[in-house]
Order: structure tokens, then C-alpha cells, then sequence
């Protein structure tokens, strides 16, 4: 049992509950206490250890559900006979006291027919293979053993991607002795084609079951792998060209991202507010203790807060990557401790209250009744920040402006962008348009990109991460 346990903690973990060690061990502790005999306690059981918020509550308890799911026994099957003990016997009585009426066939019943006979002697398959002599019993029971030992001997919890179900459904096949039930069924065509029928009927049920079984550990261990393959493809896929239904899944994606950037940039921050430890004034202070170091002293540099200004196309051709690259930059508020966001088509509003206050549906969707869909004009939306924000502006802002530079043949105010740039401590321009069609027709970006520091293209969330975490790394 213990290693159906591990089992069902690696089905956890592809179910989206973090499950450590220390954690499986504690779970195992408990289950060893209240054993498995009541399964409502044992699922309240892995929900107390293991479970650390509601989400992960209702994942791991449909974890279990599916898990620990088994077909309800059948009610048992009547016999031909009320008894066969009872039968026996009294074919015994009768053969004795010379009735016809006894187990064995009339004396004129060819020796040989018997032989041939798969149910010769009242055994049901008498002379077939194991698995055939089982599935004539159509006990399910005994089938489903069956099928989970072959299941554990093929390394089922293995599986991963869905084009491996034949693969592991072949291998428990093979396990349980397909091989040897095929031969049988040829003879059995031959000799007993009724008895051949029912066997048939049996396979069939079995392979069912098998594909079922397989079904199930697919839907428990392959999770995991199949939900990195879709965020794989998410990941790569153009932001402007997601479809409605992926919408959803792609913030979930952008949400995912933003807290492992929160994970890998916060702790070296928490250190560099602490300092490094200065081992020449430590042993100073503590010279009266014989340098043992009761006292510490810190190295600490100065560094400036950061402060990041975003600038954000929401007209139509770039509304959807604006949404997600909004999203993103607002969930590193514990990594960046300043960060304002402004939003334009043909006029710049400042949007970072919205975004702070609301969910990022209901921004969205206030954003771009504001500003949203229009026409883009660069130029005039520069103007707007110089008018009412330049101060916003700092030696030690970033500014970020994500849009495709086109302004629909309007002056586009390099000269407003150039003063920005004189004013804060770098231009970074994300566009999420190919290089390939930067300067043609109305794009302006070879001109914009004179007084940027970094221009690069951004077309996906795996390129939205990498250009996210160069800017964030810069503060470390």
C-alpha cells in the first residue's frame, strides 16, 4: 500500500497540489492511524495534510475521487443449479441408486466429444488458459485484480501523454496473457463456437475495461504533462492571435509567470536590504569576546528604489498584448516597488489605479471604453504625458512602451520620446510587430528607436517573460 501511496501523491502533484516530503510523510503517518477502510475520513485525512488553500482542497479531492474510484462489485450470480455441492451430491446419490439424473454424461456420450468438450466435466473452460478461464467466469472481481496487477507490472503511473494508451494498453494486455486467450478462441471457434461466442463477447468487455483503466491513469498522471505541453504552446504562441477561449488559460499563464519572476527576484532584494556581512568591523566589535562574533556588522550599498513607467498601445492591433503585458507588470508590485501605467489610442489617460483596484477583466474593459480601439496616435499621446506627467519621469525610472510604432502617418514626436530619454535612466520599446515590417509603410519605430535603449520585439508571453525579467534584473 505504501507504494499506491506515492502514487497518489505524484497524481497530486499533477493535479496542482504542492506536495513536499515532509508533507507526504506526515500524510503517510496519519493514513498508518486510521487505516483505509473508511474512505470519507481517509479523503478528510489527505485534505488536512496536504491541501493548503481551497484550490488545491477541490484538486485534491477530485484527485482522490478519481484515484481511488473503483466499479461497484456485481451481485453475485445465480448458479445454473441452487447448489452445485448439493447437485453433486445428488448426481452421487443417483449414480449409486441407479438414476439417470447424476453429473456424469449418458454411457452412450462419446469418450472423445468429452475430451473436446471446453466445459467438459461442469468446469466452465476446463482446459484453457488462465485469463480465458477467468472471463468465462465473468467474475469482476477477479477480472479487475487482474487487470490492476498487470496495470502495476506495466508501470501504468508512467504514462504521460495521451498517444501512449495503446502503447500501455497493449503492455497490460500482454501482462495479463493476450497472447494465450487468442489461441484459445481458435479453438474454440473449431471445437465449441457457442462457448468461442461467449469468450468473445468476454475479450471484447476486457479490452474495454483495460482502455478504462488506462483512461484513468492518464486523466491522474498525465496531467501535469499535458498542462506544460498547452502552456508550451501558449507560451509560443502570438499574443494578437489568441482565440477567445484561450483567453482565460493565457492570463492564468501570464499570472504563473509573474509569480515565478516574484520568486526569483524578491529573495535577492530581502538580501540586499539585509546586506553582506563585513567580517573586518565584526571582528573589531567583537574583540573583547575573543572575536567570537556576538555582534555582526553589514555591508550595505546603496541602491535607488526602482520605478517603472509603462506606456501602452491599446488600439486594435495591439489591445490583446496590452492587456496581458498590464497584467504582468502589475502582479511584480513585490519586486518593483514603484510602477505607474498609462494607456492610449489617441490620447493618454493614466490607468494604474484601475488595474490596482479592479480585476483585470473589469480594467480591461473600463480601459478600453476609455481609450481602447481607436486610432493610434503616437504623437499626440506623447504630448498628453509630457502636458500632465513628465515629473512622473526620474534618473532612476524605466521607461517601457509597448506598442507597433504605428501612427498612422501623423507626426510622431520622436522629440517628446528623445526629452523622455534625457530625463529617465532608459527607454526600453517592445514591439509586437516582426522586425521584418518595422520602417515600412506608416511605422516609426527606426525612428523611436534612435532614443531608445533597448528595442526588441515581443510577440509572445515567452518573449513578454524574457523582456519582463531583463528589466526586473536590472534592479538586483
Amino acid at each position: 500500500m505504501r507504494e499506491n501511496l506515492h502514487r497518489f501523491f505524484r497524481a497530486a502533484r499533477g493535479a496542482g497540489v504542492r506536495v513536499s516530503p515532509a508533507e507526504s510523510i506526515d500524510a503517510m503517518r496519519a493514513v498508518s492511524k486510521i487505516g483505509f477502510n473508511d474512505r470519507q475520513i481517509l479523503r478528510d485525512t489527505f485534505l488536512v495534510t496536504l491541501a493548503k488553500t481551497q484550490e488545491e482542497k477541490r484538486a485534491l479531492g477530485d484527485c482522490f475521487d478519481l484515484f481511488f474510484s473503483q466499479p461497484e462489485p456485481p451481485p453475485p450470480s445465480a448458479p445454473d443449479n441452487d447448489n452445485a455441492d448439493e447437485d453433486g451430491e445428488a448426481g452421487e446419490s443417483g449414480q449409486a441408486n441407479g438414476g439417470g439424473g447424476g453429473g456424469e454424461a449418458p454411457d452412450g456420450a462419446d469418450a472423445s466429444e468429452r475430451e473436446a468438450s471446453p466445459t467438459a466435466g461442469g468446469q466452465p473452460g476446463e482446459g484453457l488458459g488462465p485469463l480465458a478461464q477467468m472471463l468465462l467466469r465473468q467474475d469482476r472481481n477477479e477480472i479487475q485484480a487482474a487487470i490492476a496487477s498487470a496495470a502495476n507490472a506495466a508501470s501504468l503511473s508512467d504514462i504521460r501523454y495521451f498517444t501512449q494508451r495503446g502503447i500501455f494498453s497493449g503492455r497490460i494486455l500482454e501482462q495479463m496473457g493476450i497472447g494465450r486467450l487468442r489461441d484459445d478462441l481458435d479453438n474454440l471457434t473449431a471445437t465449441n463456437p457457442s462457448q468461442a461466442e461467449r469468450l468473445q463477447a468476454a475479450t471484447d468487455g476486457l479490452r474495454d475495461a483495460v482502455r478504462e483503466t488506462v483512461a484513468q491513469a492518464l486523466l491522474l498522471y498525465g496531467r501535469e504533462e499535458a498542462e506544460n505541453l498547452r502552456n508550451e504552446i501558449l507560451r509560443n504562441a502570438p499574443l494578437s492571435r489568441i482565440e477567445p477561449r484561450q483567453v482565460e488559460e493565457m492570463r492564468a499563464l501570464i499570472r504563473r509567470i509573474a509569480r515565478r519572476l516574484r520568486e526569483r527576484y524578491s529573495k535577492p532584494r530581502k538580501r540586499q536590504r539585509r546586506g553582506h556581512l563585513d567580517v573586518r568591523r565584526t571582528l573589531r566589535r567583537n574583540a573583547a569576546w575573543g572575536s567570537i562574533p556576538f555582534l555582526t556588522a553589514w555591508k550595505r550599498k546603496h541602491r535607488d528604489r526602482p520605478k517603472i513607467v509603462a506606456l501602452c498601445d491599446v488600439s486594435g492591433s495591439v489591445a490583446r498584448v496590452s492587456d496581458f503585458f498590464l497584467l504582468l507588470i502589475h502582479s511584480l508590485h513585490e519586486v518593483v516597488d514603484d510602477v505607474r501605467s498609462f494607456a492610449f489610442s489617441g490620447h493618454l489617460i493614466e490607468v494604474s489605479d484601475i488595474l490596482e483596484k479592479k480585476s483585470p477583466e473589469a480594467a480591461m474593459a473600463e480601459i478600453m471604453s476609455k481609450v481602447g480601439f481607436g486610432s493610434s496616435d503616437y504623437g499626440s499621446s506623447l504630448a498628453d504625458f509630457e502636458d500632465e506627467w513628465m515629473n512622473a519621469i526620474t534618473p532612476q525610472t524605466t521607461v517601457i512602451v509597448l506598442g507597433d510604432a504605428r501612427s498612422n502617418n501623423l507626426d510622431p514626436r520622436a522629440d517628446i520620446l528623445r526629452r523622455i530619454a534625457e530625463r529617465s535612466k532608459r527607454v526600453v520599446w517592445l514591439n509586437p510587430e516582426g522586425r521584418m515590417a518595422w520602417g515600412f509603410g506608416d511605422s516609426e519605430m527606426p525612428r523611436y528607436a534612435t532614443f531608445c535603449s533597448v528595442v526588441r520585439q515581443c510577440a509572445t508571453a515567452k518573449q513578454l517573460e524574457r523582456a519582463v525579467s531583463d528589466i526586473v534584473a536590472t534592479y538586483q
